[in-house]
């Protein structure tokens, strides 16, 4: 029997492969019609993507999650928590979800309520936006986490999700919320989908608009078993767009989420194709749906046409380039212990977690791959089982080779598109270690490698200047497990775009070799220490990678970041995790030009420089409260100084030109976050390079 982890991992995988199936049908005009004539019966991905560009229907689960996180694992989720939530982790006005415009989005709608101070659950009221604003799509397709930390309990997955979605969402809005959590919940322990379903209807009104077209698809599909395209049909008379108004409402789109359900007949594939065929809103309902069917079905029911093209990687778009890089197995392992610890259970020692900032690969969720990509499928494959991941060597030659690597730092041009505009920022760094551990085997009827025929080497490759940095060879032989360690070396200020090793061939192999490496762990681990060199941003997603930007316009000048800004504003990179730094930046001397700290958000963040005129300091900023410590500082404004900030537990130093100015203990300091630029009033900035030396534990990846 499937364990709840990878039942959870299943339902994460289902959503996301219903949203990537959905995806290229959503815009309205592929109709119900359009698309029967472009692709007919739908059976696997309609469109290849170099990697999937993030998605809001992705986007809200993860981030409006860390409501919870934020405010208290053990504490009732309330919807002021999922509010702060909504403030911190976007970058207003762009990626996290849709900004259609005020009273058009419902998001963006509840955002500006929120900024102005409209609290939840009143930002997403009826009474506040309208009824028609107040019942769209969003309700509903932002609610998956709620459900999977809640697997086997439908109420409490109810209950949890109507929290949250009530900060932007109300009436069926908040029906519908609670209806998907409480199924994805259900589909635990369900043995049909009409049990899933009922699960959802007990959780809502039963005489709701809602409960009335999830009642209305059933009975048309008892009368019409085999026929679910004449169900579309009557969804869209009687149900559809002209009678429910707005950009996407929830009404029509629920239905399409019934109808795929049950006549997908329990069927993962079939269930997604079916709601992606149907049109209207097809990434939400394939992604919804695909949670449900995702855990009904566990693992096993997700085809490999579906699952492979993933490969465990998923990008998001919120403030946090650390976080847009989501480690598929590593997130579902964090969903399951946070599914345990908020249940009154202890964590289970038998699931590893890394700890923040680092990285841990053992492949122990079948079929995983931790986003592990090759150079060369001509002669190298793999493929994971339980004791870990196999790379297939298939009848090499001398000097036939492979790089087996994961990717910490993305570009514009590894993604097809700029959907939701994603952003990064690396997950590893210059200092850190890579460790990795293989057995290499002799593959059935193959050539049992001896000394001298095969090697590995582990590297690294830069993300800009595109350099190589290359560790010490290791010889592989059959049946002897080889452990490597290699530590990353200075990139001269450039990201990490590739980590992992190459495999070769040596000009000694004399037959081709057929065999298999037993990947069985690898990890980055340890405290970095690097630089990034600010004459090597790229404008990319409107951002200048590798920093992700909130507010004014940003820009490179003579190897320098600028800042022009009407308002407060910041650049912010780093390991999201970070707890204990040094940095140091050449700041050009001006009225609110800082560098930052302890960055866990928007609203959450360290500042330190020169906060007015004979004036520096420190200033906390904790959910829109400002707390200032200054110290009078003489300095020439167009002048550069070498800027240091030390944080170390709840004190912090700020240090120019290398004498400390002012140190002080910060009590509501934020744990752990990333680092950056700020310019925190109206005028410009003027930064140039940063180097970063993180020490101190690690935070935990759930907040105790």
């Amino acid at each position: 029997m499937a364990t709840m982890l990878e039942r959870i991992y299943a339902g994460f995988l289902g959503m996301n492969a219903g949203i990537r199936l959905g995806a290229p049908v959503e815009p309205a005009a592929w109709d119900f019609d359009r698309i029967a004539q472009f692709y007919g019966e739908i059976r696997g991905y309609v469109r290849d993507y170099k990697n999937f560009a993030a998605d809001d229907d992705v986007n809200g689960p993860v981030y409006f999650l860390r409501g919870l996180l934020d405010n208290g694992i053990r504490e009732e989720l309330t919807p002021q928590a999922v509010g702060e939530a909504w403030l911190n982790y976007a970058r207003d006005g762009i990626g996290l979800y849709w900004w259609g415009g005020e009273g058009v989005s419902t998001e963006h709608t509840a955002y500006l309520n929120l900024k102005k101070g409209i609290p939840a659950p009143r930002s997403g009221s009826i009474e506040q936006n309208g009824i028609v604003l107040a019942e769209q799509i969003g309700g509903q397709i932002f609610i998956d986490t709620w459900g999977l930390i809640n697997l086997g309990d439908p109420h409490r997955a109810a209950q949890m999700a109507a929290a949250a979605a009530s900060v932007s969402h109300d009436g069926n809005g908040l029906y519908g919320a609670a209806f998907m959590a409480a199924c994805i919940a259900a589909a635990y322990t369900a043995g049909s989908v009409d049990e899933i379903l009922d699960a959802g209807l007990a959780e809502i009104p039963a005489d709701s608009t809602y409960a009335a077209v999830v009642g209305a698809v059933r009975a048309f599909h008892a009368a019409h078993p085999g026929d679910w395209r004449s169900c579309m049909r009557m969804l869209i008379s009687q149900w559809g767009y002209d009678k429910y108004t707005g950009v996407c409402h929830i009404i029509p789109n629920a239905g399409v989420c019934i109808l795929s359900m049950v006549y997908g007949g329990g069927d993962f594939a079939r269930t997604i194709e079916i709601a992606s065929m149907c049109g209207w809103d097809t990434d939400c309902n394939a992604g919804n749906v695909g949670t449900i069917l995702g855990v009904y079905c566990g693992l096993e029911g997700i085809a490999d046409h579906y699952r492979k093209p993933m490969n465990d990687f998923i990008a998001l778009s919120g403030v946090s380039g650390c976080l847009n890089n989501l480690d598929v197995p590593t997130y579902c392992k964090f969903l399951y212990q946070l599914y345990r610890l908020t249940h009154g259970m202890e964590e289970d020692p038998g699931v590893r977690l890394p700890r923040g900032g680092e990285q841990l690969f053992d492949f122990s969720l079948p079929g995983s791959t931790h986003g592990l990509r090759l150079s060369n499928h001509l002669r190298f494959m793999t493929h994971t089982d339980e004791s870990g991941l196999k790379l297939i060597v298939d009848r090499v030659l001398p000097a036939d080779n492979c790089d087996i690597y994961y990717k910490p730092f993305y570009r514009r041009h590894d993604f097809d598109d700029e959907r939701y505009k994603p952003v990064f920022s690396p997950t590893v760094y210059s200092g850190q270690t890579l460790r990795l551990r293989l057995v290499p085997h002799v593959y059935p009827d193959g050539q049992r490698i001896s000394d001298g025929q095969l090697f590995l080497r582990p590297y690294i490759r830069t993300a800009v200047r595109e350099e190589r940095y290359e560790g010490a060879v290791q010889w592989l032989e059959s049946e002897k497990e080889v452990e490597v360690s290699f530590r990353i070396p200075d990139t001269g200020g450039d990201c990490v775009a590739e980590v992992g090793f190459h495999v070769e061939a040596s000009a000694n192999t004399t037959v081709r070799l057929f065999a298999m490496l037993e990947l069985k762990e690898m990890t980055i681990t340890g405290k970095p220490s690097y630089r990034i060199a600010t004459a090597l941003c790229r404008e990319e997603f409107l951002q200048q990678t590798p920093f992700s930007l909130n507010h004014g316009a940003w820009r490179t000048d003579s190897g320098a970041l600028l800042c022009s800004t009407a308002e407060p504003a910041q650049a912010f990179t780093g390991n999201y995790y970070a707890t204990d730094v040094a940095l140091t930046a050449q700041v050009t001397a001006a009225p609110g030009t800082c560098v930052m700290a302890r960055a866990a958000g928007t609203r959450r963040y360290l500042a330190a420089g020169f906060l007015a005129e004979g004036k520096v300091g420190l200033r906390v900023h904790e959910a829109g409260a400002v707390t200032d410590y200054t110290a009078d500082f003489p300095w020439e404004a167009g002048r550069g100084y070498e800027t240091s900030l030390v944080v170390r537990g709840s004190e912090a130093t700020l240090i120019l030109d290398g004498e400390p100015i002012l140190t002080a203990q910060i009590p509501n300091l934020a744990s752990s976050g990333m680092v950056g630029f700020s310019q925190e009033c109206p005028g410009s900035g003027r930064w140039r390079d940063l180097f970063v030396r993180e020490s101190g534990p690690y935070s935990s990846l759930i907040p105790q």
